[in-house]
């Protein structure tokens, strides 16, 4: 069995999180079991949330154990299988962590599952065609409940959430207006991903400002709100929204380094009696099929052009999470591990 390396969860951040809180370890693999599969990991799945685990408060996530494997998602090949539901070649889906290889026990539900890869590349299972698409799917579909002709925003539009809000919201007939850093970004939502405007949050210091560039960028006004930031993009956000409109709170970037985002002015859900609705969407389960049919189908079809960030190699797992946090990611962030 092949010797693995993985990054640990060594220690937990006080305030910004750092290189530092990792360990690269290097683990013997054990030998298979019955019903046990060995799955070589060709892409992990590097995601905001993971931010959340790694500190050991209160949260809508277990948090992540000191001197254990970071969590997360991964694509692969089986190597080996003691299972009859799985064989050696299949590609695969599962929740693998941050390590070259995983020993997985096929016959719990969920744990993992097959993919084509025919018209789909492998690593999209990660992305739009994964948890962060359904993620995009769920909060559009579900919370934002969107019909033809509406307008629908999205902060972090760039990135792999937003991408697939995008192009599921203009497959329903409403307009898209993206909010993303930088002026490549937007350029990319707009030209590439097909959104009809796209606002550079860099450009803006204050809500007022932002809020401002929203009222151009959105003349009818907001009917839903994807909220993948928080903080001034929300409160630029707020007075822009229409009565009886819908945000889906998926995501506070800004805060997760552990400091408070007060809200400037929390009346105006009241004044405009807005629907404002948190979700995980792991707790959602049944709409995977569904979602992932239609993001499937979009990417396919070359309907949802999602891009990609790839880091190179395990090692380089930790400085490229902290990048994501900070932004420096393009697209959906990847690590390459063959």
């Amino acid at each position: 069995m092949p010797q693995n390396k993985q990054i640990h969860l060594d220690n937990r951040p006080t305030t910004e999180a750092a290189a530092s809180n990792f360990k690269l370890v290097v683990a013997q693999t054990p030998p298979l079991s019955a019903g046990q599969v060995l799955v070589r990991h060709h892409y992990l799945s590097l995601d905001p949330y993971m931010r959340g685990r790694m500190n050991d408060g209160k949260s809508y996530a277990m948090p992540q154990a000191l001197g254990q494997t970071m969590g997360g998602g991964t694509v692969g090949e089986v190597l080996e299988s003691q299972s009859d539901k799985f064989a050696v070649g299949d590609k695969v889906v599962g929740m693998g962590g941050w390590q070259e290889y995983s020993v997985v026990d096929a016959s719990q539900t969920g744990m993992m599952r097959k993919v084509d890869t025919t018209h789909v590349p492998l690593s999209a299972y990660l992305g739009a065609v994964g948890m962060p698409g359904v993620t995009a799917w769920y909060g559009l579909v579900k919370l934002c409940n969107p019909k033809a002709g509406e307008t629908m925003v999205v902060s972090a539009a760039s990135g792999a959430v937003g991408s697939a809000f995008g192009a599921l919201a203009k497959a329903r007939g409403c307009r898209a207006v993206g909010i993303a850093g930088g002026p490549d970004k937007c350029k990319y939502a707009v030209d590439e991903l097909g959104f009809d405007a796209c606002i550079d949050y860099k450009l803006h210091d204050n809500a007022v400002s932002l809020s401002k560039a929203l009222k151009q960028a959105c003349p009818n006004g907001i009917d839903g709100y994807f909220e993948n930031v928080g903080g001034m993009v929300l409160d630029a956000v707020l007075p822009r929204m229409n009565a009886f409109g819908r945000i889906a709170v998926c995501g506070m970037i800004a805060g997760y380094d552990g400091a408070p985002l007060p809200l400037a002015n929390p009346s105006l859900i009241l004044i405009q009696r807005l629907k404002v609705e948190g979700f995980i969407v792991s707790e959602h389960m049944e709409v995977w099929p569904q979602a992932l049919t239609e993001l499937g189908t979009l990417v396919a079809t070359g309907k949802l052009k999602a891009r990609e960030s790839v880091a190179q190699g395990i090692e380089a797992a930790p400085e490229a999470f902290l990048g994501l946090l900070k932004g420096k990611n393009f697209g959906k962030q990847l690590v390459k591990l063959v």
